[in-house]
């Protein structure tokens, strides 16, 4: 597959486009993250998320440490080409480093952020060092 496709994406000054991660099956937002070129061309090529750690600055596969990898069914770019969405299948149920299925378990109500998702696995089990 040649890579002119890439030239489509609208990438930052920084070479990187935000990528939302997305349940496949519930349509259930799991998560957002970062994708520089590289990333892009692997998550196509592979069927496995890649993604761009600013912190790290290097390539990170979603579940490297985790295990929790996420298998690619779609690749999509919105309508002003910066931004892609990933339709996942998330294995091990678990998307977020802190061990819920989402990175958005915090609902606003009443001027609070109120934690409305449980954890499904300790992160320090998921993480050992």
């Amino acid at each position: 597959m040649s890579d002119t496709w890439l030239n489509k994406v609208n990438w930052s000054e920084d070479g990187l486009v935000p990528a939302i991660a997305q349940d496949a099956a519930s349509g259930r937002v799991l998560m957002v993250a970062w994708m520089d070129r590289e990333a892009l061309r692997l998550t196509a090529e592979s069927g496995v998320a890649v993604y761009w750690s600013r912190s790290r600055k290097k390539l990170w596969r979603k579940g490297e440490e985790s295990g929790h990898t996420q298998r690619v069914q779609e690749i999509r770019l919105d309508c002003d080409q910066d931004v892609v969405l990933l339709q996942v299948e998330q294995q091990g149920g678990i998307a977020c480093h802190t061990g819920r299925e989402s990175c958005f378990f915090s609902l606003l109500e009443n001027g609070e952020w109120v934690e409305t998702d449980a954890i499904l696995k300790n992160p320090d089990e998921i993480y050992k060092k």
